[in-house]
């Protein structure tokens, strides 16, 4: 009895209770035939059972509680884990996702960059052979866009001496357009 409330009393509760058993009648035995031995006792213990272990009914309340506690803990790491690997997952795909779409970004930028590189070297290259064809292309083109979509009455007084039309005649409302 000396030899096993010293094994006990060496070993943590739950292990006892749950899956040391084994172990631990190993070495109750060995304890309890060393103790034989050192009297010379002529015995050999063959086996020390170990069936059943269940703690004092005054803590078994008690006990049972820290039981579920750690069930809960080991439940609670569980879910834990959980959430921390779909939180991984989820942040690894948002990652590729944002590195793609910067790539994506750059390929485009430098796309466009080139693009208007080759034309402007283009444009320059014209220019070149001739100055002012392009100049005055140039000039047109912008204001096509810029006049593109509008509807503007545009008079040129250079070509009627400036006597052609009278200041305050409403042009804009006689073919339908806004001020």
């Amino acid at each position: 009895e000396s030899a096993m409330r010293e094994v006990i009393g060496r070993s943590n509760l739950s292990p006892i209770l749950n899956r040391d058993r084994a172990l631990i009648s190993q070495t109750v035995q060995e304890l309890i035939q060393g103790t034989l031995d050192s009297y010379e006792a002529g015995v050999n213990v063959l086996r020390v059972n170990f069936d059943r272990a269940d703690p004092p009914p005054e803590v078994i309340d008690s006990f049972r509680d820290v039981q579920a506690a750690g069930q809960d803990r080991n439940t609670q790491e569980s879910q834990a884990e959980a959430y921390a690997n779909r939180a991984l997952a989820e942040a690894r795909g948002q990652s590729a996702q944002i590195l793609q779409e910067a790539e994506g970004y750059r390929a485009q930028t430098v796309n466009e960059a080139s693009g208007e590189a080759s034309r402007f070297k283009a444009i320059y290259a014209e220019y070149a052979l001739a100055p002012e064809v392009t100049r005055k292309r140039l000039y047109l083109e912008t204001m096509e866009r810029v006049f593109g979509g509008m509807n503007k009455v545009i008079l040129d007084d250079t070509t009627s001496g400036g006597q052609g039309v009278v200041p305050y005649l409403p042009l804009n409302q006689l073919v339908g357009g806004d001020k």
